[in-house]
């Protein structure tokens, strides 16, 4: 193993990744319909500021600001011409402010779907998909990206159309899909499907997980799904700070630093070994995460109860896979703020 992020996982038994990327620069002036790729050029100051937030925290990983930069979403913003450039820009900054870290910090290429749905229930067929991501990988790894980073998918079709356009840019990767639909992807696909679609791909992910979805609790019940199905792999596990709530015209997520450090203790405990945030994750969250992974030691693997009175109750009664059903408790969430 050669690449920056292998080496680090033969070093350690996890490691940090970052937290939400769209909530900080909310919060730090974009607002909504803007192209969040376009601060790379406008603003890559608080591009800067954003990546930096994440290493003084504590993160061994963050993901570049590029998670919407294929043609299918830029040309929303008429900008689809500027793909290789807006990602170039997106890793040049991440590789100025992890080789700065004095540490090891790997820089990762965010790629999020192309917003399309793959043939043959839409429009999109894997020819043209692999060509978007290849695209974007192109224009990632000339910014010099340690490893690329697909997320948020749910359709088996499309991280298979990603996996064929990372292997054309020749370079390793990591996937995640998001488990939001009752324990399965808005697609249908099981933690266990995935397992066992990870196993058959020709150009397999260096780890692969869950990022987004419904809240922890749902986000751990499918680490669980994968841990029981046996990979190979590393296992990822990035869940939303909590839970959304409209308030006085803005989204807040709900979950508390405090919230997140017991995430991220039973994560590692449920078989995660690369942790992070996704939605609502702030630096601040990260802090108390990486202290808690640090000072806390390794326990039992949690099981769904454990997991439910830490963190709050599962949306759905089940995780898709027709296994014994846990009760969809929704009683007060522990350190929820």
């Amino acid at each position: 193993m050669t690449d920056a992020l292998s080496r680090l996982l033969e070093t350690r038994d996890w490691l940090l990744t970052d937290g939400a990327t769209g909530t900080n620069l909310f919060n730090m002036g974009l607002t909504a319909g803007d192209a969040p790729e376009m601060w790379n050029l406008e603003h890559p100051d608080r591009i800067k500021r954003l990546y930096q937030g994440w290493v003084d925290a504590g993160s061994d990983l963050f993901l570049t600001n590029s998670f919407g930069g294929n043609a299918s979403r830029l040309k929303l913003h008429g900008a689809e011409g500027r793909v290789r450039e807006l990602n170039r820009v997106a890793a040049e900054i991440g590789r100025e402010v992890a080789d700065a870290a004095g540490r090891p910090v790997v820089v990762a290429g965010s790629v999020g779907p192309t917003g399309e749905i793959m043939a043959p229930m839409g429009t999109l067929t894997h020819e043209s998909a692999v060509a978007m991501f290849h695209e974007q990988a192109e224009g990632l790894k000339d910014g010099g990206v340690d490893v690329l980073w697909v997320e948020t998918i749910s359709a088996a079709e499309e991280f298979k159309a990603a996996a064929e356009g990372f292997a054309l840019a020749g370079m390793p990767w990591c996937g995640t899909m998001s488990f939001d639909t009752a324990g399965r992807t808005m697609m249908g696909l099981t933690s266990a499907e995935m397992v066992k679609m990870v196993a058959k791909l020709p150009n397999p992910p260096i780890a692969f997980g869950a990022n987004c979805g419904v809240g922890a609790s749902d986000l751990l019940r499918t680490v669980l799904g994968f841990s029981a199905a046996g990979p190979e792999r590393p296992i990822i596990a990035k869940g939303n700070a909590g839970i959304p709530r409209y308030h006085e015209g803005h989204i807040h997520y709900d979950g508390t630093p405090e919230l997140m450090a017991e995430y991220a203790v039973l994560a590692r405990d449920a078989g995660a070994t690369i942790i992070g945030g996704c939605c609502g994750t702030r630096p601040d969250h990260l802090r108390q995460m990486r202290d808690a992974l640090e000072t806390r030691p390794r326990g039992d693997r949690p099981t769904l109860d454990v997991i439910a009175d830490r963190l709050g109750g599962f949306s759905s009664a089940s995780d898709g896979t027709g296994e014994d059903e846990p009760t969809a408790r929704r009683g007060s969430r522990r350190s929820r703020g």
